[in-house]
């Protein structure tokens, strides 16, 4: 297929799907002192003091320069690693419903858990395995949780299945159902 300089579909999903991952990273996350810190300051916002074992609630994207060094890491609440994932990946695989998930950016942290598991590989502090099941049941949660959808899209989505959507299903959502809704009044004649 030949890309114009227009902005077409995909770049719209895909600039929907950013804005959102940008979204999350702004929520707060809990977080555990690993080694003691003084902190500092950047455009007049005070990071740290960190004490070793006492927790803090910093955004998503602050704890990161953090967790890299080793000077936090996420709470055991707030963590997503191969068994957790496993975990979804089984569950999302059992149930024909979508399930609902009490993060609506449920993906978003699976996909940036990832780099911390990249992180913990390259580190040794976990093996390369635990980093290929994480890949590996990402992927299934995804395909499950996609084909859950492009289902829902077929017709018009109750309030109870809206739900169960993250914010970035609620995106690919309406996409599907528009296309879906085009391509099949086409083909009936309802749009002629």
């Amino acid at each position: 297929m030949m890309r114009t300089g227009l902005i077409n579909d995909e770049d719209l999903l895909l600039d929907s799907l950013i804005r959102l991952n940008f979204v999350f990273k702004n929520e707060e996350t809990i977080t555990e002192c690993l080694k003691r810190h003084k902190g500092f300051s950047i455009l007049g916002e005070k990071l740290g003091p960190f004490e070793v074992g006492k927790k803090y609630r910093l955004k998503y994207f602050k704890a990161i320069p953090f967790i890299q060094n080793d000077i936090l890491k996420l709470s055991a609440s707030e963590k997503c690693d191969n068994v957790d994932v496993q975990r979804y990946a089984i569950s999302e695989r059992d149930d024909q419903k979508l399930i609902l998930r009490e993060e609506k950016y449920f993906l978003n942290k699976v996909k940036e858990s990832k780099i911390l598991m990249e992180k913990e590989v390259k580190s040794r502090i976990k093996p390369k395995i635990d980093l290929d099941r994480f890949n590996s049941f990402s992927t299934n949660i995804i395909d499950i949780r996609m084909l859950k959808v492009l289902k829902l899209a077929r017709s018009e989505i109750t309030l109870e299945d809206e739900r169960r959507l993250t914010k970035s299903e609620k995106v690919l959502y309406e996409r599907l159902f528009n296309i879906i809704y085009v391509w099949r009044d086409f083909f009936l004649g309802y749009n002629e």
